[in-house]
């Protein structure tokens, strides 16, 4: 894991530290997908208050903090504000095709679950 070098810097894994079962135990959590899903979306670096999840503030650190440290997202200060966003090129880089494969089939199982009676 690269350390962080000051105190407004947080711990990054490298890519090569990267593991499959890290990356897929943070997927695994429904609010982390949610997480992940969101910052698809944007396709741009965002405040953690951009996504909204129905948990304490602790526990959104919480999420926020395991993403970050099993190499699903990269997370920087901007002034007071952390900014997010996925690591999309190293992902993709070791595990081709993984994270559009997740973010497909959650977003399946989103509508199938909308639609269900």
């Amino acid at each position: 894991m690269t350390p962080a070098t000051g105190p407004r810097e947080l711990a990054h894994p490298a890519r090569a530290e990267i593991r499959l079962e890290d990356v897929l135990h943070a997927l695994s959590d429904p609010m982390r997908l949610r997480v992940v899903r969101e910052l698809a979306a944007a396709d741009a670096e965002v405040a953690c208050s951009y996504v909204e999840l129905p948990v304490t503030k602790s526990t959104t650190t919480h999420h926020f903090r395991v993403l970050r440290e099993s190499g699903v997202i990269r997370q920087t200060y901007r002034g007071t504000a952390k900014m997010n966003g996925l690591r999309r090129d190293d992902l993709d880089a070791l595990f081709p095709g993984l994270l559009d494969t997740v973010l497909a089939a959650a977003a399946h199982q989103s509508a199938r679950l909308a639609t269900a009676p």
